[in-house]
């Protein structure tokens, strides 16, 4: 294995369109809980603060018009954030009572495992991952 200075993924920093909107979506919608919420005066921003399972996840900003991202079709850059899930069905089940569609289940042809695309309120493109024991 080779030798890295990196030690982990700390963050993955988020700018939306619909702070409130989109500060729903992130906790009650996909669970993650609020470390730390902080408006900025002088930027007009909200910086939120997530974690995940008490790891500190997601940085979700707020500016004043931000300009729109191109992510499809397969644009140059992050291609989508994705969240490990135990169970597919449940996850898209749960997903459903939100009203979030998602894409239908495919399989990876690497791996055999199932997955999912959906959406965040901004349309940042994110996937539900099945990991099983």
């Amino acid at each position: 294995m080779r030798d890295s200075f990196i030690q982990a993924i700390h963050h993955i920093a988020v700018i939306c369109s619909d702070y409130q909107r989109s500060k729903q979506f992130y906790t009650d919608v996909l669970g993650f809980d609020i470390l730390a919420e902080t408006y900025r005066t002088e930027r007009q921003s909200y910086k939120l603060d997530l974690t995940l399972n008490g790891h500190y996840t997601i940085e979700l900003f707020s500016f004043p018009k931000p300009p729109r991202r191109v992510s499809r079709p397969e644009a140059c850059g992050l291609r989508h954030l994705a969240f490990a899930v135990a169970d597919l069905e449940r996850a898209i089940a749960h997903l459903g009572r939100h009203h979030i569609p998602t894409e239908p289940i495919r399989v990876d042809e690497l791996t055999g495992r199932r997955f999912t695309f959906f959406e965040d309120p901004d349309g940042l493109p994110l996937e539900f991952y099945e990991i099983t024991s």
